[in-house]
């Protein structure tokens, strides 16, 4: 069975081998699923949600631990409550029901087992994309375990240089492993494809959030997509929105990004080709995130 891979856990390249019965592995989390959030959600891409009702559910821990995780209450400090299987399916008819355009797997990966259970237990009545929103710190077994249940592919793309990886979210082979995992999103969800009203429906969606001081590692992680994927692959989402929380200060991350550096990202990915979005300035604000909680805070008898 799928699940008994949380009794010597390897889903994320930590490979830390917990007994998430019994305990909890790298990412903070047992064999319990936990979320802090699942709501509707308006800030995603516009493909994803033209009418701006992303049906996101945000998953507690995470394999990665940036300093600067804006969503740091629930990465870091596991601030979340636990749903069985059965709710966290009867969560996505909520989110359905409430008029969500996908579902939005938000740091999904150390719950993927149980995640596909509870997508068996709702498949035949759950028409809606299925994105998997996550750090792009993946194994390709891992994801090759989502084909067929998950449609959009939506990773970050963090670093390329190692010393910055390694300091800022302890992963100094990321982008290595980002590379593995890009190459098998693209072989499970193919290029981007679209409803008559422009939604997406499948494909993968590269985001990059500009660092501050980082600007020649933003311009050689967007110029090395270009020199090793056709432009029609994906599209690329630049983000502006680095919001100096959690512990960013205390590893040099304690500014916002400025123009100049953020300009220098966009002239990258205009060189590259790729299609794609360029976030507004004004993004970069704390007002865009989320409350989270740690009690069930929603009602599941109507589902």
């Amino acid at each position: 069975m799928i699940t008994d891979i949380y009794s010597r856990c390897t889903l994320c390249p930590r490979e830390c081998g917990a007994d998430r019965y019994n305990g909890r592995g790298f990412c903070g989390e047992s064999a319990e699923i936990r979320i802090a959030r699942a709501e509707l959600h308006q800030w995603e891409e516009p493909c994803l949600s033209p009418e701006g009702r992303s049906g996101t559910v945000f998953f507690s821990g995470c394999q990665l631990g940036c300093v600067f995780c804006q969503n740091y209450e629930l990465s870091a400090e596991h601030k979340g409550f636990v749903l069985t299987e059965r709710q966290l399916a009867d969560t996505f008819l909520r989110l359905r029901d409430m008029g969500a355009e996908n579902i939005d797997l938000v740091t999904p990966t150390h719950f993927v087992p149980s995640i596909i259970k509870a997508l068996d237990l709702v498949k035949d009545r759950l028409d809606l994309p299925v994105i998997y929103n996550c750090g792009g710190y993946e194994k390709p077994e891992t994801l090759a375990m989502l084909r067929g249940y998950v449609d959009i592919f939506l990773p970050d793309m963090k670093y390329m240089d190692s010393g910055l990886s390694g300091r800022f979210s302890r992963a100094p082979d990321y982008f290595a492993r980002f590379g593995e995992a890009l190459k098998k999103m693209l072989d499970i969800a193919g290029k981007p494809r679209y409803d008559e009203n422009g939604r997406l429906l499948g494909g993968v969606i590269v985001r990059h959030l500009v660092l501050p001081g980082c600007r020649h590692d933003s311009e050689a992680l967007i110029k090395w997509l270009g020199e090793n994927f056709p432009t029609d692959s994906f599209l690329v989402s630049l983000m502006s929105q680095f919001t100096p929380v959690y512990k960013s200060a205390e590893y040099g991350l304690g500014r916002r990004t400025v123009t100049f550096e953020y300009e220098s990202a966009v002239k990258a990915l205009e060189s590259a080709g790729f299609d794609g979005f360029v976030q507004e300035r004004s993004s970069a604000e704390v007002e865009y995130i989320p409350i989270f909680y740690d009690h069930l805070y929603y009602d599941l008898s109507n589902t």
